[in-house]
């Protein structure tokens, strides 16, 4: 995905904020990048992730922003 890359911050802060715009709920989006944070940060103590450049809240936010962007991506 961003494999070694920073992310630049004006593209995060519209991502996050195109996801609390479109959600029902801020609190349970909220309560989802921590979550998917909180499980990429063990994917990567385990060596499972490369791009450990890339902070685990900022992958998660940009991951969800795409799930949410291209849902189509999703497996089935």
């Amino acid at each position: 995905m961003y494999s070694g890359l920073q992310i630049n911050a004006k593209d995060l802060a519209q991502r996050g904020e195109s996801l609390i715009r479109h959600s029902s709920n801020r609190y349970l989006t909220t309560v989802r990048i921590a979550y998917r944070a909180k499980q990429r940060r063990f994917d990567d103590f385990d060596g499972l992730l490369d791009d450990s450049m890339i902070k685990p809240v900022q992958r998660a936010i940009v991951e969800l922003s795409d799930e949410q962007d291209q849902p189509d991506l999703l497996p089935v």
